[in-house]
């Protein structure tokens, strides 16, 4: 059996939200303080050991509380968790979750259970608030309801968990059948387990740290958890027994005096008990409290004590050893084993070098596949990450990406406040079909460049505040220093750059749509020369007659545009694309001064851009002596068009020479475009923090 969907209501950030699980690892990701750790919470809060607190309940839902009233219309509010389950008929976990749940559809094959945390008496809570705090003549009070409820132990004496039995009927609403709380206790406990990986492991390179903070304390640990191993446990008495004897004995030698001298002070009498130490120290006892984890040099034999080896290393295996332990101690639940199986592990990067963070999900798959030897089926891993490196190592659809927003009914205009949360599956996501200069790519194909893209740049796209779509590598290398020059604000932004061309550009616009994300394309304009008799379309220079653009993504992002001169005439304000939450900057002309005329320019490129505007900057000195600036003004723009098209010239080399000096202007295409993306990402985070999360 596994665990299909998730819905939680009302739970911090996430009022309202849906999450798809895999049958195999979910990964969790996105920016910070966007709800995925509160994902996790709530797992924690209904199937283990950690109790709610007022300030679970979303904002919303603890201003209701705040302006509750007896004779009021406000439904005091509850968080909710659902659960829904997939089964395989063919196997015998269907008959027992049939058999748990007799409202469960024998033809959809889905069970599901609905845990609520809700008021058990709003009479006798409201009572006990309205003595506490009365209100005045004014009907004021002291303080809130929700501040009553935040006092040690009120909001526990007044909640509790319900439950109820889920079925989905062929309308597709649910129905809803209420259970008794030892009933549904009874029943989740049956369904699922959940285990807990935290982020905070406490790993310290100090050697005179606390054993509870060494790998010493996990394996002993490990070891009283799988003691019902009958042959491990007598061997292990056996040895322990033996020492406890001869601890004992030695025990009797060295405080044999000091008994004696206690014997004679009459308590108790030495006619009735005598005193004696003994030793008895337990298998767990002393793997816990008196060993220590050592590392033997495999040549030489040398030992050294485990604060010697790294925080990764002791990380990667205090992970593994934890989840290993889980899964054993649902392997050897022989009775009533829970259905499912459910491991959170939070952050697994912390400490781990880039290549183990990639390979790290299918290590603990092998440990895990290795204890399945009776097939009874392997658990469900939730990851939460903010590693690129794992993201890669997991299928595209495998992602839930949690993102920061307005409420569904809520006005973006009325206010900046993102107080919520929403989840999108990317195994919902499709692409369509797309126009490239080589004809139209399908849809699989779209979505398929999408993947491996990502993939191959590590990616991280789903931990940004926003991405930058360039050209290549000399936009690349320019960019961080053309970003302090016009917009140093966005050096303190998550920004992520994608190298994708002019002809890719656009494939990337359904997915940052999809996921909410704004971005900044910077692209060249590409002038070419219309095609005559079909033949292929040549450069040209931006201001030749009749010039039109072979740039793919100009083409798709502003439908129905061809000639350069129709780009010109494009209004700056629409250039900013509010619908696509993105801004296309591309090269427009402007004016310069050159041999003491003014002359409007157009360049092609960047590297023609960067000319033109730093025109006093070229042929002076040694620094860009490659470029040679014609004897004539009217001769500007063919001359630059040409050079730049040269073999000879080198654009890396161009990139590097500029960054060897900080006396140059940005162009202003890209000007424009950093200084929306600041404006932009300035509004998003006064919303960010604006909001209580």
């Amino acid at each position: 059996m596994k665990l299909a969907k998730a819905f939680i209501r009302n739970f911090r950030r996430l009022e309202e939200v849906e999450v798809d699980f895999e049958d195999s690892e979910t990964v969790f990701v996105g920016p910070n303080n966007s709800g995925k750790t509160s994902a996790t919470s709530i797992f924690r809060c209904f199937l283990s050991s950690r109790d709610f607190k007022i300030h679970d309940f979303s904002i919303e839902r603890i201003s209701e509380i705040d302006h509750y009233w007896p004779e009021g219309d406000i439904v005091f509010p509850t968080i909710e968790l659902d659960l829904w389950f997939d089964f395989d008929p063919e196997n015998i976990s269907f008959g027992r979750a049939f058999a748990l749940l007799s409202s469960v559809s024998i033809e959809t094959y889905k069970v599901g259970i609905r845990c609520k945390y809700a008021v058990d008496d709003i009479t006798k809570l409201w009572a006990e608030y309205n003595t506490i705090f009365p209100s005045d003549d004014d009907g004021n009070r002291k303080r809130s309801l929700s501040h009553f409820l935040g006092l040690d132990g009120n909001f526990k004496n007044h909640f509790s968990v319900q439950y109820s039995s889920l079925s989905r009927l062929d309308n597709d609403e649910i129905e809803e059948t209420i259970l008794k709380p030892s009933d549904g206790k009874r029943i989740l406990n049956s369904l699922v387990r959940a285990d807990f990986v935290d982020a905070q492991r406490n790993m310290n390179d100090d050697e005179e740290a606390s054993r509870s903070s060494k790998l010493s304390t996990a394996f002993a640990s490990f070891y009283r958890n799988n003691l019902d191993q009958a042959d491990i446990s007598d061997a292990a008495i056996q040895i322990i027994d033996e020492n406890n004897e001869k601890l004992t004995k030695h025990y009797d030698e060295h405080f044999g005096s000091l008994m004696g001298v206690l014997d004679g002070l009459g308590v108790p009498a030495a006619h009735e008990r005598r005193l004696k130490i003994i030793s008895s120290i337990s298998a767990d006892v002393a793997l816990r409290g008196s060993t220590d984890l050592i590392y033997i040099d495999a040549e030489t034999a040398h030992e050294l004590p485990e604060a010697y080896n790294g925080l990764g290393f002791k990380n990667l295996v205090l992970m593994a050893i934890q989840i290993r332990d889980f899964q054993l101690q649902w392997l050897q639940t022989l009775e009533n084993r829970p259905l499912c199986h459910l491991i959170f592990i939070e952050e697994p990067e912390v400490h781990l070098h880039a290549q183990v963070q990639q390979t790290f999900i299918g290590n603990i798959w092998n440990i895990l596949n290795n204890l399945d030897e009776d097939g009874i089926g392997s658990p469900q891993l939730v990851i939460t990450t903010h590693s690129s490196h794992v993201l890669n190592s997991v299928d595209f659809e495998k992602v839930r990406y949690f993102r920061r927003c307005h409420r569904s009914k809520e006005d973006p205009t009325a206010s900046q406040i993102l107080r919520v949360s929403e989840i999108h599956n990317l195994r919902d996501f499709q692409a369509s079909a797309v126009a490239t200069d080589d004809g139209e790519v399908d849809a699989d194909a779209a979505l398929d460049f999408l993947k491996r893209y990502l993939a191959l740049i590590h990616c991280d796209l789903f931990f940004a505040d926003a991405a930058i779509l360039i050209e290549g590598t000399v936009e690349r290398l320019l960019l961080p220093q053309m970003i302090t020059k016009t917009s140093p604000n966005l050096n303190t932004k998550y920004l992520t750059t994608l190298e994708v061309g002019g002809a890719y550009a656009h494939r990337f616009a359904e997915l940052m749509t999809f996921l909410h994300i704004p971005y900044l394309v910077i692209t060249d304009i590409d002038s070419v020369k219309p095609p005559e008799g079909g033949g292929r379309a040549k450069a040209c220079c931006a201001v030749d007659a009749g010039a039109i653009t072979s740039n793919a993504s100009l083409k798709d992002m502003f439908v129905g545009k061809l000639l350069i001169s129709d780009f010109n005439e494009i209004p700056a304000q629409d250039q900013s694309q509010v619908d696509f939450d993105r801004f296309v900057a591309f090269q427009r002309p402007i004016e310069v001064d050159f041999l003491g005329e003014h002359i409007m320019v157009h360049g092609r490129t960047l590297e023609e851009a960067f000319i033109y505007e730093n025109i006093q900057a070229f042929g002076e000195g040694e620094a860009f002596k490659g470029v040679v600036l014609p004897a004539k003004a009217e001769e500007l723009n063919q001359s630059m068009f040409e050079l730049i098209r040269e073999s000879s010239f080198k654009k890396t080399d161009f990139a590097l020479t500029v960054l060897s000096s900080d006396d140059w202007q940005v162009p202003l295409y890209i000007r424009e475009g950093l200084e929306w993306l600041e404006q932009r990402l300035q509004s998003q985070d006064q919303a960010i923090e604006e909001s209580v999360i």
